[in-house]
């Protein structure tokens, strides 16, 4: 038995569900408006394509990836093919973790045009939104329309694949916290899975195995304070999550690598040498560019990115051993958050869609409404801006940040994302998480004693 609040009656979360639901249709139809209305050959949408892509931010990475790696012919992913010395993917790849392969190969089997491959990935995708919802309402009731009703749901739910990881991140924080499971280690095994899962899906959650395991090495919630306040870590079970996150993750990709080593590893070799350009809409491009010369631009960034992210996720580790000091519990949601805010900002990357990675935490964890309603507007500001911006430079329209609103949105939300993200990484680690601890149980399983 646990302590954990009481979350939404069944007819709630059906209503949160349905809220969900509507949003993410309103995010299909929005993206629809970018197919047909003629098909070439090959099943891409036309003509100009570019100009409502553009125009009206439709864009999807979705419906690109049909005509520009061969999805009309139905070739297992990553079997077949590779990576070009200039960085080009041919053959079966993508450039994408394997599980979200899976998923672009099952929403092509049985469409003949990107229309009907946005239409499948939607349908895949879907139900990842609604269950993120549902865990959502269970953990932290009534903040769960921070998810349901965001703009993001809107405009990137079938962008790109990301909804499958986010329902993966989520459902682990439900396994521990909204269950019912009174045994940390064992909740946290299983939500090891699913974090390993997810970062087969897209890398990140992959990276929560380590606030996880920590919160289990300190035995959980309130776990290390028995009578005699003599702490105990839980070694074996810190390690047995790493150990299983990172299994997880192996085994999934093993079929793949035995099937196809070269085309396997090419998605990874392509996210390596990935170029930091106009399109990553990263502090990078826009405050580091100016300053370097170009020869040596992306050998630094190459070193200064993985060293900042790296030095982001000790500091929010070290805080959130400062609170386990103080509360007996280490607060690994709250970590984790910290953690994916260093990644977004100095990640050599920051696609727009990446959004919906930190929407499940403005929920889970109690940060004043200000921040997430600031946070939403910078996000919009950058990514409607930046399609906005697109269209300007490819019909050859007045675009520099003189003479465009798009391109000062573009700068004012990538600068406004980036100063927001250090001030929720210190919102995150000292905000009250909204699901409620476990009861303090031991490492076998049985209640600890509390002083």
């Amino acid at each position: 038995m646990t302590s954990t609040r009481r979350g939404l009656s069944a007819l709630a979360l059906t209503a949160l569900c349905v809220l969900t639901g509507l949003t993410m249709l309103l995010g299909y139809a929005h993206k629809a408006r970018c197919t047909g209305p003629t098909f070439d050959e090959s099943g891409s949408s036309g003509p100009e394509l570019w100009k409502r892509s553009y125009g009206v931010a439709c864009y999807s990475d979705l419906q690109q990836l049909w005509g520009s790696r061969d999805l009309d012919e139905l070739v297992v992913p990553y079997v077949n093919g590779g990576i070009t010395e200039g960085g080009q993917l041919y053959g079966g790849v993508v450039e994408y973790p394997v599980l979200i392969g899976v998923l672009i190969w099952l929403g092509s089997l049985f469409v003949s045009t990107d229309a009907g491959f946005l239409a499948a990935s939607a349908l895949l995708l879907a139900p990842f939104g609604l269950l993120t919802a549902w865990w959502l309402g269970r953990l932290s009731r009534w903040r769960a329309l921070i998810w349901a009703l965001a703009p993001p749901l809107v405009l990137y739910s079938f962008h790109n694949w990301d909804l499958a990881a986010v329902a993966c991140s989520v459902a682990a924080v439900y396994v521990v916290h909204g269950a019912g499971s009174g045994a940390p280690r064992r909740a946290a095994t299983f939500a090891a899975i699913l974090l390993g899962l997810g970062a087969a899906v897209k890398f990140y959650p992959g990276v929560f195995a380590v606030p996880l395991a920590l919160y289990v090495l300190t035995g959980g919630p309130r776990g290390n304070f028995p009578p005699s306040r003599v702490r105990r870590f839980d070694v074996r079970g810190a390690l047995r999550v790493l150990a299983v996150a990172a299994g997880t993750f192996v085994l999934v990709n093993l079929p793949f690598a035995v099937a196809g080593f070269q085309g396997w590893l090419a998605s990874f070799r392509f996210q390596l040498q990935r170029s930091v350009d106009v399109s990553t809409n990263s502090v990078w491009y826009w405050g580091l560019r100016p300053l370097v010369e170009e020869d040596g631009f992306e050998s630094l960034v190459g070193v200064l990115s993985p060293t900042l992210i790296l030095l982001s996720f000790v500091l929010a580790c070290s805080f959130g051993a400062r609170r386990w000091a103080a509360t007996g519990t280490f607060p690994w949601i709250a970590v984790s958050a910290a953690m994916l805010c260093g990644f977004l900002l100095f990640h050599k990357v920051h696609s727009p869609q990446f959004v919906l990675w930190l929407l499940p935490f403005l929920v889970l964890l109690r940060v004043p409404a200000g921040w997430v309603v600031a946070y939403l507007l910078a996000d919009a500001a950058m990514g409607i801006g930046f399609f906005r911006w697109m269209y300007l430079i490819n019909a050859e329209e007045p675009y520099s940040i003189y003479q465009s609103l798009a391109a000062q949105a573009v700068v004012l939300g990538v600068w406004g994302r980036a100063a927001l993200l250090v001030g929720l990484f210190v919102a995150f680690l000292r905000a009250p998480e909204t699901p409620r601890e476990p009861a303090a149980v031991g490492a076998s399983g049985a209640p600890a004693v509390n002083a």
